[in-house]
This record gives C-alpha cells, structure tokens and sequence, in this order.
C-alpha cells in the first residue's frame, strides 16, 4: 500500500505541498539525481587527467557500473530483458559517450518518474538478476534503489576526486532544493 507523505511547510520552497504524494517525490528525486550527475560529469570532463589516468578510469569505471545497473532497472521497468551479463561493462567507455548516455537514462527515469500512476508504484515486478537468480520488487522499490544506488557510486568518485585536490562536490539533495533549477521546475507541477 503506498503511503502519503506528510510535510510541515518548508523554508526552501513556497511551492512545496503540505502533503506530497509518492509520484511528486519521486519526480523530485529524479531531477535531483540529473541535476547531480550533470554536475559530476561537467567536472569530470573538464578536468586536466594528465598523470591521474588510473583516477580518470576509476572515475569512470565507477559511473559506468551506476548507468549499467540504471539500464538493468530501465528493462526491469518495462518487463522487457537486457543483454547485461554482470553490473558492468567489460570496456571502459569515454568519459563524453558516458556522460551523454547518463544523460538519456536519466531523462528515460525522470519521465517514467513523472508519469506512473500511484497505484503502478505499488506493483511487483518479476526479474532475473545478472547472476541468474529471481528478483522481485514494487516499482517504487526499483526508483528508490535507482536514486539510492547512484547517489552511494557519486560519493564514491567524490572521494575520488577529493584524493586529487579536487574540492567535494556540493551535490546533496539539500542544495538541489535549493537551487534555481528546482525552483523552476517545481513551479512547474
């Protein structure tokens, strides 16, 4: 059974409901993942590598796992197979290619987000893991694994780039609240 969300006003946002159902969290949640992985990848692509090869392939060896698992759960979604015989690729991709395949993931999940019914959140979904055993979980239970599972892989590059004199990102969902973009977009809604 899905639940409503119950929230005192909040100081970020005039437009924030008093009550927020699922599918507008959810929504958030989404932006918010975008909004963090295109700014991760704007820093990635802009860095000098030069002497930190190993740092730019575990970088990117890292991303890569996130959008492969974000494309296990695309399929999973939709109850359609994949083609993916382990949680990532065997090549590492460019960092550009990556970022714009991200990219279209992330704009496949935002939409889905933004457009399930309430009650499709509650329903399970049957799928085979990449090592061979059965999965089942609700939709919502793979949106929060989606947003969860990037969010812990970000702060692993995080610290990646910490090791290189590279200042921590300021990516939390806190600051995404609180930013123009998602002032934007909730007026939206």
């Amino acid at each position: 059974m899905i639940q409503v969300f119950t929230f005192k006003p909040a100081l970020h946002s005039q437009t924030t409901p008093a009550t927020m159902k699922p599918q507008n969290l959810f929504t958030t949640l989404f932006e918010y993942k975008t909004w963090a992985n295109d700014k991760l990848f704007a820093t990635l692509v802009a860095l000098p590598w030069d002497g930190q090869e190993r740092e730019k392939r575990d970088a990117t060896r890292v991303m890569n796992h996130v959008y492969v698992v974000d494309c296990i759960f695309k399929s999973n979604l939709q109850r359609q197979p994949h083609a993916y015989k382990g949680l990532n690729t065997e090549a590492t991709p460019a960092l550009a290619d990556l970022r714009d395949a991200v990219g279209e993931t992330d704009h496949w999940l935002l939409s889905y987000a933004s457009e399930i019914a309430e009650a499709e959140l509650a329903e399970n979904v049957d799928f085979t893991f990449v090592d061979g055993s059965p999965g089942r979980m609700s939709r919502a239970e793979m949106l929060m694994h989606v947003v969860t599972h990037g969010n812990y892989h970000r702060g692993a590059v995080g610290r990646i780039l910490t090791q290189i004199g590279v200042p921590p990102q300021r990516d939390t969902l806190t600051v995404f609240l609180h930013s123009p973009e998602h002032a934007r977009s909730a007026k939206q809604r």
